[in-house]
């Protein structure tokens, strides 16, 4: 019986011949299949349940019912165990339905086997993969990774504004999760021939791995970050596209769509990419950086991926120091004016730069800049007040204050003065005064003479008040004396109040 199986293995064959076999066997039941004019990966056909006719390089066509399980790795010769393979990857391209759990049990569960066989085989292979393995594996991962999602992962309320949601979990992981260990395994395999295989993990395969990252899955998104950051290592020549393709989805995001569920992922990726920038930095990623990076912060779900665009902001920074002032001309730019918690996160993210700033850049910026931490600081919202004052804190800031303080003291004194004299929270209150302190030790006469021009200030606006408002009270009573004349009828009361903005 045995040497019966065994005389069904093909014979050798040119390599033109052992191509066409694969490029030519259809993989049924799939969602989606790779564009074979693209990159000569077959098309797929939908499965019904039904019988299929299967034909595979170990089997011969044959009527089935679901997927008919092949013989193990370890009762072949290793000769053909690159044929075994591909037929395994083929008979793995069927796809089941995974919202009725009681259905297609049997055929589940054989997938799952066969599917943690070629993961064991991948990971321990020590032979190069010929091309028609490599057209196989990624007709296979093609068929079960590359789907739509559906309408209710990209209708949900984004989980920066509920943080009580639950993650979405995908109910066919269990076939995905082993389909992704395959692909990590087949890309990091030190026998894959990249020269070979970037025929086939082409640009429409990594633009179909860039769309499952809007999948709601945490899961799902983890492998998804391995595997393309190990593409982007092995094909150098798919670099430009990479990142060109990954800012297209930046665009998009900023621009038209409302929300994408992997922002996080693809800016993780990138800050590990910017890392390795040669310098001095190309023109192509300083219009990243002010195209595409800064423009991230004016979403309002910024907070979902605020840590990880903030580390790749410090990391083009500390490429090149003269992007500092470009990023807070950005964040002055987006200022979140009726989002307190955006503005505390915006806060932080500049006293991150301020850390790393040259006097140079500062003083580019600085005046707008703490006329903006003067707003923040009589923010009414005590966080956003007690953040911006927090920035005394740090020795860095405290000594570029100090060496400019010239033009900064008659920005921030006044608004450090009106907080102590109305600002309603006491720990507000308390950290106006340290700092109030600690300005006057700099420099006592600047502060004084900054502290007399607010009060002079403050005098002539109250006059200029009281004038506005008696200018009022006589036009009222003036008003209120004359008859009425016509049909409509004019209530004129006095002012009871001042009316203030």
């Amino acid at each position: 019986m045995f040497k019966q199986i065994l005389s069904r293995f093909p014979r050798k064959s040119q390599k033109s011949e052992a191509v066409e076999p694969v490029r030519s066997n259809h993989c049924e039941a799939t969602q989606n299949g790779i564009n074979p004019s693209n990159n000569g990966i077959g098309t797929t056909n939908s499965w019904s349940g039904g019988p299929k006719k299967t034909s595979s390089v170990v089997f011969p066509s044959s009527v089935v019912a679901g997927i008919e399980p092949l013989l193990p790795f370890k009762d072949v010769p290793n000769g053909e165990k690159v044929n075994l393979l591909v037929s395994k990857l083929s008979l793995c391209c069927v796809t089941f339905d995974f919202g009725d759990p009681t259905k297609n049990l049997v055929e589940k569960d054989v997938k799952r086997q066969t599917l943690l066989e070629l993961a064991e085989f991948v990971a321990s292979c020590t032979v190069k993969f010929p091309e028609p393995a490599i057209v196989a594996m990624c007709r296979m991962c093609a068929s079960n990774l590359f789907r739509v999602f559906p309408p209710h992962y990209n209708t949900k309320i984004s989980r920066s504004e509920n943080e009580d949601d639950e993650p979405v979990f995908d109910p066919s992981w269990s076939h995905l999760q082993i389909v992704y260990d395959i692909l990590l395994n087949f890309i990091t395999s030190a026998h894959l021939d990249a020269k070979v295989a970037k025929k086939y993990v082409d640009h429409y395969f990594i633009l179909r791995l860039l769309d499952l990252f809007d999948s709601e899955d945490p899961r799902e998104k983890e492998s998804l970050k391995t595997i393309l950051h190990r593409i982007y290592g092995k094909f150098m020549v798919h670099r430009p596209f990479i990142r060109k393709s990954v800012s297209n989805i930046f665009y998009r995001f900023v621009i038209g769509k409302e929300r994408h569920n992997g922002i996080a992922e693809l800016l993780e990726i990138f800050g590990s990419i910017i890392s390795g920038f040669a310098l001095p930095l190309k023109e192509e990623h300083k219009i990243f950086f002010s195209r595409a990076l800064i423009p991230l912060h004016k979403p309002k779900q910024v907070g979902s991926y605020f840590q990880q665009l903030s580390y790749c902001v410090m990391q083009f920074i500390e490429k090149d120091p003269k992007l500092a002032s470009i990023v807070i001309r950005g964040l002055l730019k987006y200022w979140p004016i009726t989002n307190s918690q955006k503005e505390v996160m915006f806060l932080g993210e500049i006293e991150e730069i301020l850390e790393a700033i040259n006097m140079a850049e500062f003083q580019k910026v600085m005046l707008p800049l703490f006329w903006r931490v003067g707003c923040c600081i009589n923010s009414l919202h005590f966080q956003v007040a007690e953040r911006a004052l927090f920035s005394w804190n740090n020795d860095h800031i405290v000594n570029l204050i100090a060496l400019n303080r010239q033009e900064i003291f008659p920005i921030v004194v006044p608004a450090l003065e009106r907080n102590i004299q109305t600002h309603w929270n006491q720990a507000v209150l308390n950290l106006t005064i340290n700092v109030s302190k600690m300005l006057k030790e700099m420099d006592e006469a600047l502060y004084k003479s900054c502290l007399a021009d607010f009060k002079e200030e403050q005098e002539k606006s109250s006059m200029v008040e009281e004038k506005r408002r008696e200018i009022w009270q006589h036009l009222e009573n003036v008003a209120s004396l004359q008859p009425v004349t016509g049909k409509i009828p004019v209530l004129v009361t006095p002012i009871t109040a001042p009316v203030t903005c």
